[in-house]
């Protein structure tokens, strides 16, 4: 709001009309700029007002995102300084480091990690760096959002947010969503404005500390603060109309009759996670036939971790230097796909290919998976209800069984229960 942004050498204002969400930006800019005061206009927020038309879609939107039950979403933003959690590019920047930790930390099946990046990010370092620098974190589960298209949607999905000073981390706030600052500099914001305040008082992530901690206890002690929803628009609901109605007046026509509206949010198109990276599988056999799993798509696994470890394997990762240690190899696909075969040759190929693993597994559906153990047994996993787990955690649960010496006939009586942070999932194994 600094006059060499809204007036011209002449000292006039730039626009014929400056749109503002609230009344505190009006007091603002007339002590700012008061040669732009007349030119101000109450209109609201479009954007706004679009994502709490959207909030009841929120299940959807999850579910475009490859959201299962009993998941936390955590969503990373960044706007597009050398100070924001992205950086530019440097050695010191927040987001680059917390990427590894974040694979590593954070359980597979109980965690997603989505990032939205300020167009300027995307522009200013190109599309195929932003992908190269982010490329592990990707082929480890992390989604990418459109950063015009799909970032309110993700928003509306998300559980927290990992953010810094930018208006997505603000909208985040003011959806009543848990916020961490992973960067916070105060510097550039105007003291009176109110993200000025939210950036001071807002709680900040510690990267010297363990992250999942820090994250389950926002959201644990997470209480919405009113102040960001009451200055991001003082009419809220109304910017349709009185952008409208501001619009037909600059053009010196009549307003159409009928009332102004916004679009709504479009559903995003699915995307469910694609983890190729090797993942690091810790298992505990818990009673009869029922095994806690935790799969982290990290390098390393956590401090405190415990259990038997396993690794499993895409068939498809780029590491394929790791498929000659995977004691389970598992691909998804269509069973009718004729590239692969049904999944019941594809099993016996995959064990011939990598004579080292114990297990292949073919996920041909979103509760089912067929496998094929080195001593070819065949067998059929599939949910008792409908699943939202991923079937491949069924694979090394059913792994985990069998290394431990126990009977395979058991199974196939009683069934596989399978634990995933506090979700428990039943299935049934048949031989085939």
């Amino acid at each position: 709001m600094s006059p060499e942004w809204l007036l011209d050498e002449h000292g006039v204002p730039v626009a014929d009309a400056l749109v503002l969400s609230h009344p505190e930006q009006y007091e603002r800019l007339r002590t700012a700029c008061p040669e732009a005061a007349p030119t101000a206009v109450l209109a609201g927020d479009p954007c706004w007002d679009r994502m709490l038309a959207a909030r009841p879609c929120r299940d959807r939107f999850r579910r475009a995102l490859g959201i299962r039950a009993g998941q936390r979403l955590v969503l990373l933003n960044s706007t597009w300084n050398p100070e924001s959690l992205f950086g530019d590019g440097g050695s010191d920047d927040v987001l680059p480091s917390l990427l590894p930790r974040l694979a590593s930390e954070f359980p597979a099946d109980e965690y997603r990690f989505a990032a939205v990046l300020h167009p300027n990010i995307w522009h200013g370092h190109g599309p195929g760096q932003i992908r190269a620098w982010l490329d592990r974190a990707r082929r480890a589960g992390l989604t990418l959002i459109d950063p015009l298209h799909g970032w309110r949607q993700a928003l509306i999905a998300t559980d927290a947010v990992i953010g810094d000073h930018g208006s997505v981390t603000y909208y985040a706030a003011a959806l009543g969503t848990p916020v961490l600052l992973g960067a916070a500099p105060l510097a550039g914001l105007a003291p009176e404005a109110p993200v000025h305040a939210f950036v001071r008082d807002a709680p900040r992530l510690d990267p010297a500390l363990p992250l999942r901690p820090q994250v389950e206890a926002v959201v644990r002690d997470h209480r919405p603060r009113p102040r960001p929803a009451e200055f991001i628009s003082s009419v809220p609901g109304e910017s349709a109309t009185r952008l409208r109605r501001l619009f037909y007046e600059a053009l010196g026509i009549p307003e159409p009759d009928g009332p102004a509206l916004l679009e709504p949010l479009p559903l995003p198109p699915y995307e469910p996670p694609s983890r190729t990276v090797p993942l690091l599988v810790l298992t505990r056999l818990l009673g009869s036939g029922e095994i806690e799993v935790t799969r982290y798509a990290g390098q390393h696994l956590p401090a405190d971790s415990a259990g038997e470890m396993h690794m499993a394997v895409h068939e498809d990762t780029r590491e394929v230097h790791q498929l000659a240690l995977a004691d389970v190899v598992f691909r998804y696909g269509d069973p009718d796909d004729a590239r692969f075969g049904p999944p019941e040759p594809w099993t016996t190929e995959s064990l011939t290919l990598h004579p080292q693993c114990t297990l292949a597994a073919f996920v041909s559906g979103s509760g089912e998976c067929t496998v094929r153990t080195r001593d070819g047994e065949l067998l059929w996993i599939r949910a008792e209800s409908d699943a939202d787990a991923d079937p491949a955690v069924y694979a090394s649960a059913l792994y985990a069984w069998l290394a431990a010496g126990r009977s395979l006939d058991e199974l196939v009586v009683r069934g596989l229960t399978v634990r995933t942070g506090a979700f428990t999932h039943r299935t049934t194994v048949t031989r085939r």
